[in-house]
Parts: C-alpha cells; sequence; structure tokens
C-alpha cells in the first residue's frame, strides 16, 4: 500500500469528526487526538519491530514484550484506584498470564521462538489480559460495594473474608470473560478476525490463515480466564483490613 493510497483513509477520520460535530457529542478532540496518536504509535512500533526482527536478539524481543506488560499495567490499573496497590495486581496477572500462555506455545512448539511469532501474539495476549483486568476490577468494585450489607452481615457472623465475598468475586471474574466468551463464539460469522484477514489480504493461502487464527483464539481465550481467576483471587484481600474488616467505601469509582 503507498503512502497516498494510505493518505485516503484519512477520510474515515474526517467523517467520524464532522458526524460528532453535527451532532455534538463533543468527541472532536477525542478523535483528533486518537487518530494523531495511533498514527505515531504505530509508526514507531513498526520502526522498532524492523529492528528487533533483523536483530533476532531475545533480550530485545523480552524488553518490548515488558514494555507491552507495562503499559497494559498502568492503562487497566486505572480502574482500580479504590483498590490498595492495584498496579502490583494487575502486573502480577498479566505477567503470570503471559508467561504461561506464551510459555506453552514456545514450550509445545506450536510457534518458533522468533520475534517475529512471540511479539506480536505476546501484544495480543497481553492486550486481550489488559481488558479483562479492566473488566474485573471494574465490576468486583461494582459488586462488593453494592453487596456491602450483607458481606458486613458475613463478616459478623464470624465467617472468613473469602467467604464473605467469594460469590461476588466469581460474579466479577465470570463478567469479565464474558466478551472474549462471546467473541469467540461468532469468530468466523459474525466477524473475520483481524489475524486472519491480514494474511489473507497478504495473499496467504485462507486454510493457513484459518489455522494461525485458531490458535490466536484459543490463546487469547485462555488469557481471559488466566488473567480474571489470578487478578480476582489476589486483589479480594485488597477490600479488609488486617483485622478482616471490609474496607471498601461504597463510593462510585473516580474516572
Amino acid at each position: 500500500m503507498s503512502l497516498i493510497t494510505l493518505s485516503f483513509t484519512l477520510g474515515f477520520v474526517v467523517i467520524a469528526f464532522f458526524l460528532s460535530m453535527w451532532f455534538k457529542l463533543g468527541l472532536q478532540k477525542d478523535i483528533l487526538i486518537a487518530a494523531v496518536r495511533a498514527t505515531i504509535q504505530l509508526l514507531i512500533i513498526g520502526y522498532i519491530l524492523k529492528v528487533v526482527f533483523h536483530l533476532q536478539d531475545a533480550l530485545f524481543s523480552l524488553l518490548l514484550i515488558a514494555l507491552m506488560i507495562g503499559v497494559a499495567t498502568q492503562n487497566a490499573s486505572k480502574r482500580g484506584k479504590w483498590l490498595p496497590h492495584a498496579w502490583i495486581r494487575v502486573l502480577l496477572a498479566i505477567t503470570v498470564t503471559e508467561v504461561v500462555t506464551q510459555g506453552l506455545l514456545l514450550g509445545l512448539r506450536v510457534v518458533a521462538p522468533t520475534p517475529q511469532y512471540v511479539i506480536p501474539i505476546s501484544g495480543m495476549i497481553v492486550g486481550n489480559a489488559m481488558v479483562a483486568s479492566g473488566l474485573l476490577l471494574n465490576r468486583l468494585h461494582s459488586e462488593t460495594s453494592s453487596h456491602r450489607q450483607e458481606i458486613i452481615t458475613i463478616l459478623a457472623l464470624g465467617g472468613t473474608s473469602k467467604q464473605a465475598v467469594y460469590d461476588y468475586v466469581k460474579q466479577a471474574v465470570r463478567a469479565s470473560m464474558i466478551p472474549t466468551i462471546d467473541n469467540t463464539k461468532t469468530m468466523g460469522l459474525v466477524q473475520l478476525p483481524g489475524m486472519m484477514t491480514g494474511l489473507i489480504i497478504a495473499g496467504a493461502d485462507p486454510i493457513q490463515a484459518v489455522r494461525y487464527q485458531i490458535l490466536i483464539v484459543f490463546s487469547i481465550l485462555a488469557s481471559a480466564v488466566i488473567t480474571s481467576i489470578v487478578l480476582g483471587f489476589i486483589s479480594y484481600p485488597g477490600l479488609f483490613n488486617e483485622f478482616q474488616q471490609f474496607v471498601l467505601s461504597d463510593s462510585p469509582i473516580k474516572k
């Protein structure tokens, strides 16, 4: 694709901009900032990946994956301002997800241990783990704050902190996995996924593209489950103090 052809896609941004203006949505600034940031970030990562792929150095690959995890942690932990040390919990959950998922892919030799495979797949895994983390933290706050009296009652009757919030943690975990599960159910019917579409556009055999997409779909499904469960069960202790008292405020989450 030439730069001239690519420039024509700015028309989509212009359409979004003027629709926001026409309906007075007030999103014009955000649309422009998002378009500019996406362009700059993608260009930068494109040149970085070109260098990393050329060097074939595992250290640079690990550094790039660490950067992905760091950015994902920073973004997802914003949803957990109510939770003490939320960023540490999110960092641990996303790191565990990446290590387990990518470790299985490499250990079973499903993919080759080269930057061309490891980095893009890690990006998809970490990105999905970030979304699952944000959803989990939002729902956990909602569930526990809205059932504050029930939790306090269970504690007053001698129940442990785990017994008091276990059902609400499960509900939060389930809710954070639903988008990924629903997306998996409709894969190939409602949408043709990005990786598969990209391979087909690049001229790959559709069957081969489907095989790679199945690999990604299953990895993403596992990443959502692992992230949600790990983050859910390392986050709920933060709802209590050292005396096992429920300390979560029932005020809404600050944006």
